[in-house]
């Protein structure tokens, strides 16, 4: 099972703490594919500062391959992070050298290699999705809330995992996932906070609730969810199997501080 992510990192501060984490939503998805067991690498840019080193040795650390990770002049993109009780508050979001990120012709065929590829909505990659989905390979991506994005109507149909971040299981979100499915999306799946994670494949929608979880950091939880629906995907499991793996996998995520 080879997963190849693409697109922003960063590293996560959090103001009130001065603590620094890396993240961001590929490389965050990742570290928790390999966790599970998956074969993972990820592409990206960091700066020539000292949060690139840190970002790194953290990767380097958790077993994912970065032998496509380039270095360039400026910064490494950081956000920052307000906790508010146990949530998570973004702050400013300098995006340093990943501004300008952009996959060589060499990049390309090597995600080519690859069974299934993941970037998100600040991941500079969707101009690529097309290509992946000519070529074959089984594409996800995270829109997060961004729900009202022009990339909504533009890119599912080039992908066939779309992740969106919404609130409640209600009559709105379910009529927004039959959109993206009817755009050309093999499955449309919703988180839902506190409230679960939503489904739906074209022919019904699957529910999944939240499980209870010693709630210490929400960074990363929704990544992780996707991190684990992605892998029961590639091992064949059903819908409803897939949504409680990203769930467990998301209970995890929050017990601990970061997203890694």
């Amino acid at each position: 099972m080879r997963t190849v992510t693409v697109g922003d990192n960063c590293m996560d501060v959090y103001q009130k703490s001065g603590e620094v984490y890396p993240g961001g939503n590929p490389l965050n998805v990742a570290v928790y594919l390999k966790g599970l067991g998956a074969e993972s690498a990820y592409i990206g840019w960091v700066g020539s500062d000292h949060y690139s080193e840190k970002m790194v040795k953290a990767i380097q650390e958790k077993g994912v391959d970065i032998s496509h990770l380039s270095r360039k002049e400026g910064k490494t993109a950081v956000t920052f992070v307000e906790m508010v009780g146990n949530d998570r508050k973004f702050g400013e979001y300098d995006e340093g050298v990943m501004k300008h990120f952009r996959l060589t012709t060499q990049e390309l065929h090597y995600i080519q290699t690859y069974q299934l590829i993941h970037s998100g909505i600040w991941g500079h990659a969707d101009k690529y999705y097309t290509l992946f989905k000519e070529n074959g390979m089984l594409t996800s991506f995270d829109f997060s809330d961004q729900l009202d994005h022009d990339l909504v109507k533009a890119l599912p149909q080039f992908v066939d995992y779309p992740f969106f971040s919404y609130t409640k299981d209600d009559a709105f979100i379910r009529q927004f996932l039959k959109d993206i499915k009817n755009q050309g999306s093999k499955i449309a799946v919703a988180t839902l906070g506190e409230n679960g994670s939503l489904a739906y494949d074209g022919i019904q929608f699957y529910q999944c609730g939240a499980v209870e979880a010693n709630v210490v950091d929400t960074m990363g939880a929704g990544d992780s969810f996707i991190s684990g629906f992605i892998y029961g995907l590639l091992k064949g499991q059903s819908i409803e199997n897939c949504l409680e793996l990203g769930t467990e996998s998301a209970a995890k995520t929050i017990s601990y501080f970061g997203a890694w």
